[in-house]
């Protein structure tokens, strides 16, 4: 008896020290990361590697299939003041926040909204710009719902997995089925054959859906969720948080980034680059 206990206290300690390594090993690579700014990194090689998801307007592909779009234009922006060249990496959603903080990419411009949950794993620069969250539904399968209408067990309502698109939709309606999907385009495409009831996004995606598709999606006027948009950065890089949040201020008091945004998200100028 003895013997098996002796066995087990050593499996057992196997178990901790192996588990105390692996932590110690991530925790290296966290210190490693913050003890050089990616600041730092970036003016070593010149680039700065931007992560950022697909999604209309923020990041999309025109004809000739390159990446334009708000964020697009935010990061390339940026990467010209700083001297050096831009190079995206585009990341599902759903895993976006430990790309950045495994080091994969420098910054992530991906039209993010600051929540509390999101920032103890990574810090954010003060906002750029708002948006908001807005209810688009299929004609037919919501013909004369009203928004409170959506919130019942008999309705399914679509958002992008890991988005704030699908913690307004699960805060507005409690009691209607939520269908989350790795990407926008999926949600929009399952609302459009009729499959779901309506669906949640950032604006002005249900407006511009609804002007494309008039005889199958309606919009609601009724704002989901009010939003605070930054730029997500590594814990501890205090100097790329500085210089992000002074460009930030230099760019919206010479109009640069209210220009931008009213070119991406209240005009259709853009349209006939991507049609």
């Amino acid at each position: 008896m003895k013997k098996r206990l002796f066995v087990s206290g050593i499996v057992l300690v196997s178990v901790f020290v192996l588990g105390l390594a692996a932590t110690a090993s991530a925790g290296e690579t966290q210190r490693k990361l913050v003890a050089e700014s990616a600041i730092e990194q970036i003016a070593k090689r010149g680039v700065i590697k931007v992560g950022m998801d697909i999604f209309v307007p923020w990041a999309m592909k025109d004809k000739k299939g390159e990446l334009i779009g708000f964020e697009i234009d935010i990061a390339k922006k940026l990467a010209e003041d700083m001297g050096v060249k831009v190079e995206f990496v585009p990341t599902k959603w759903s895993g976006i926040i430990p790309a950045l903080t495994t080091g994969k990419f420098d910054v992530l411009i991906g039209g993010m909204t600051i929540t509390t949950k999101r920032n103890l794993k990574i810090n954010f620069t003060r906002p750029y710009y708002y948006t908001e969250q807005g209810l688009m539904a299929h004609k037919q399968k919501a013909a004369g719902f009203k928004v409170s209408d959506f919130n019942s067990p008999n309705v399914t309502i679509a958002a992008r997995l890991g988005s704030t698109a699908a913690i307004a939709a699960k805060q507005k309606f409690p009691k209607a089925k939520i269908r989350l999907f790795d990407d926008e385009p999926s949600a929009v495409q399952e609302l459009r054959n009729g499959n779901v009831h309506a669906m949640v996004s950032a604006q002005p995606l249900p407006s511009s859906t609804a002007i494309d598709y008039p005889d199958t999606i309606m919009v609601y006027d009724e704002v989901m969720m009010f939003e605070a948009i930054g730029i997500g950065v590594r814990k501890g890089d205090v100097d790329t948080i500085n210089l992000i949040n002074n460009w930030i201020e230099i760019n919206r008091n010479n109009g640069w980034i209210q220009s931008k945004y009213a070119y991406w998200f209240k005009s259709k100028d853009w349209k006939n680059l991507i049609e």
